[in-house]
Formats: structure tokens, C-alpha cells, sequence
């Protein structure tokens, strides 16, 4: 499979859950504490960080063995362009290593996720470097909606 990554943004009025708000589903409650007095539009920017230092731009896959897939991803580091490819059981583990290859050891502490019509919406609690934070990513599948929360959260530890 191959995604081409693109947010729709738009703005909200404020909520206690902004994601409640908009889509009826409740944030994960670590991150609906954090974010109770956001609009849409702040509660996107700030968990949903898309644009930044890292950045997606190519993600394929090819089944190898029974349970075994080699990942290929086109990564955005900076002003650098690479190529990062992982052989693994699935796109998160395979994420995690090319996010490490490039110097990003990202970790996944808690992992939720969100059916939103014909969407899902993944949400990650993540730690890289002693810091952790939550990131958001919204698409029509799983596996790009993980891949797009990890993204957001390399972004937010960028900062």
C-alpha cells in the first residue's frame, strides 16, 4: 500500500473534549485533561502536527514471510530527504525503527484509537528523550492514522 498524507483542517467552538465535540467519541482521559479549554482548530495544531522538522512522504509495504513485511518510507528530517526502509511484524514496530535510525527514539506508551465514520483517529502517549506528549493523526485507515499520531509526535518532541 502507498499514502499520500494531507490534513483537512477546520475550527471548532470550545469544549470540554474538543475531539468529543466534533466527532461524539471521548479523548483518551490523560489527553482530554490536557486539552479540556481547546477549540478544534488549537486541539489540531497542537496534537496533529503534520508540518514540522519530520515529515511522512512516502509509506509502502510487501509481505515477505507469513507475520514479516518490509516497510519503505520517504522521511522529511530537517532539510534532508531520506529513504528509511524496516523489516518487522507490522508499520508501528517498523516506524519505531526508522524513527530510531534517524536519530528519533520515540516510544509508545499508550495506544488508542477511533472509528469516525469511514476514518479512524489514532492517539498516542509517547516518551523520546525523558519527555512525553500526546499527538493525534486522523485517516482513512489504521495503519496511516498510526503512522500520522507517530509523525506528530516526532514533531511535538522537536520543539
Amino acid at each position: 500500500m502507498t499514502y499520500n498524507f494531507a490534513f483537512a483542517s477546520d475550527s471548532s467552538s470550545t469544549a470540554a473534549d474538543p475531539f468529543a465535540a466534533r466527532h461524539g467519541k471521548s479523548l483518551p482521559a490523560g489527553l482530554r485533561a490536557e486539552c479540556s479549554a481547546m477549540s478544534w482548530t488549537e486541539f489540531e495544531s497542537t496534537y496533529a502536527a503534520m508540518s514540522g522538522p519530520i515529515r511522512l512522504g512516502a509509506w509502502s509495504s510487501e509481505k515477505i514471510a507469513p507475520g514479516r513485511w518490509t516497510f519503505e518510507a520517504t522521511l522529511g528530517l530537517g532539510e534532508r530527504i531520506q529513504k528509511a526502509s524496516a523489516t518487522s511484524t507490522g508499520a508501528i514496530s517498523a516506524m519505531t525503527s526508522m524513527l530510531h535510525d534517524a536519530g528519533i527514539s520515540l516510544e509508545i506508551l499508550s495506544f488508542h484509537q477511533h472509528q469516525i465514520g469511514h476514518r479512524t483517529a489514532t492517539f498516542i502517549f509517547a516518551e523520546c528523550d525523558g519527555r512525553r506528549s500526546w499527538a493525534m493523526g486522523i485517516a482513512e485507515s489504521s495503519t496511516e492514522s498510526s503512522l500520522r499520531a507517530m509523525t506528530s509526535a516526532a514533531n511535538r518532541f522537536s520543539h
